[in-house]
């Protein structure tokens, strides 16, 4: 059942690059477009929420607070979130409670991060119970290899090939290259994919998205406050999901380094053998519990849908997180674009393609940007906007009416939100 729509006045962003600057900079640049875009002034914003970049030092961990001093002490409410990836639609979602409780008319939320070079790398200490710090210290999983992982899992489960993975990045570099907020901005050929370096077999150096800064904001607020600024047929968010999984999870996702089994493991063997609860079967679940209908990531935007009171049939265009081009081509799957293993035909077929029967990723995806992890759910809304405005240009999905994004964060934290006009 949906929650009342509330309505998107305003979307700014700072471009993806790596421009050697504190992450602060790119938000509030962000912030003051999306400002500027809503034609509000800053004064008139009584919420700030900020989705936090833990890399950044304390400053970003309370984002929050960090962007509203940057624009000015104002008095507006503040809050900070962080959800890994997700943490974009955590701040949307927290934005979207304060608006329909009546807590505030007008919220402004950014997200901004200065990325490492290279992969990312768990935070600095030694924790064995922390599942992230786990993968890395006893796997030697980098997020690279997770996704060549993936890919593997893929190639084998639906027969997907090097050439389908190619097929994506060809696909997004080609819009990528007509949007101005891109760090990339070129198209590539298939040719040139297959010669990149192998990264984590079988993806390539450009099957895989970078690490980049960027910042991006929206200006929210309630439907009656928008018809009072004189926005009769704004875009609106109708639904954010933001679901957990449902235990026995038994397709791996990192950063756990163990599936759920339907027989638990009690806690007193657990406890006994040393294991974290972090990474061993939850010691709530009954034994013989029924595996879950569906994956976690289809479960993210099945909520979204039925919060919204659409289906997978109704969407003009999709955001998802293209972690990786085999990543993907899952998402079309649990998007309900297409059957479980059927992803690698739509983009064979050019149905999301621009011009597609449902171009996903119209902006370049995570190909073309690179990750910005604050940033990016907050992005995917940009990009919906513009797309339900008319507005984005050369790379615009003729009659956009309706759009969703989808992501995820680590440790279980869903990431989908449904934006229409």
């Amino acid at each position: 059942m949906s929650g009342g729509d509330i309505a998107v006045l305003g979307a700014g962003m700072h471009p993806w690059g790596k421009w050697g600057r504190s992450f602060v900079r790119y938000g509030v640049a962000a912030a003051r477009d999306a400002l500027a875009d809503a034609g509000l002034e800053w004064r008139q914003v009584r919420s700030v929420v900020g989705a936090d970049t833990v890399r950044c030092g304390y400053p970003g961990y309370v984002a929050g607070a960090t962007f509203a001093q940057a624009l000015g002490w104002q008095g507006a409410r503040v809050a900070s979130v962080y959800a890994a990836c997700a943490s974009g639609a955590q701040a949307i979602a927290t934005a979207r409670a304060q608006i329909l409780a009546g807590l505030a008319d007008v919220v402004l939320v950014v997200g901004a991060d200065a990325a490492p070079k290279g992969f990312f790398a768990p935070a600095g200490g030694e924790r064995p119970d922390d599942p992230d710090w786990l993968r890395f210290r006893v796997l030697g999983a980098t997020n690279p290899a997770y996704f060549g992982l993936y890919a593997r899992r893929r190639m084998a489960c639906y027969g997907d090939t090097p050439d389908d993975y190619a097929r994506v990045k060809v696909k997004n570099a080609a819009v990528g290259a007509l949007n101005p907020n891109a760090r990339y901005r070129r198209a590539v050929s298939a040719a040139e994919v297959a010669a990149s370096a192998v990264v984590a077999d079988p993806l390539r150096l450009l099957d895989i998205c970078a690490t980049s800064d960027g910042g991006a904001a929206l200006v929210l607020s309630g439907m009656d406050f928008a018809r009072r600024h004189g926005v009769a047929d704004p875009v609106r968010i109708r639904a954010v999901s933001t679901v957990t999984p449902v235990y026995p999870k038994t397709v791996l996702d990192l950063p756990d380094i163990a599936t759920d089994p339907a027989v638990v493991t009690s806690p007193a063997v657990v406890a006994d053998a040393g294991i974290s609860t972090a990474i061993a079967a939850d010691p709530a679940t009954a034994a013989g519990t029924t595996p879950a209908v569906g994956s976690f990531r289809a479960s993210i935007a099945r909520a979204a849908y039925e919060e919204a009171g659409i289906s997978p049939e109704d969407l003009s265009l999709a955001e998802v997180y293209d972690l990786s081009t085999a990543l993907e081509l899952q998402w079309y799957e649990d998007i309900g674009l297409c059957e479980e293993g059927e992803g690698a035909s739509l983009v064979r077929e050019g149905a999301t393609a621009l011009g597609g029967r449902v171009p996903v990723n119209p902006s370049g995806g995570l190909a073309s940007f690179g990750e910005a992890v604050p940033a990016q759910a907050i992005a995917q809304v940009c990009e919906l906007t513009w797309q339900l405005r008319g507005a984005a240009g050369p790379r615009q999905v003729a009659g956009a009416r309706v759009g969703i994004t989808a992501n995820q964060g680590l440790f279980g934290h869903g990431s989908a939100v449904v934006a229409l006009r």
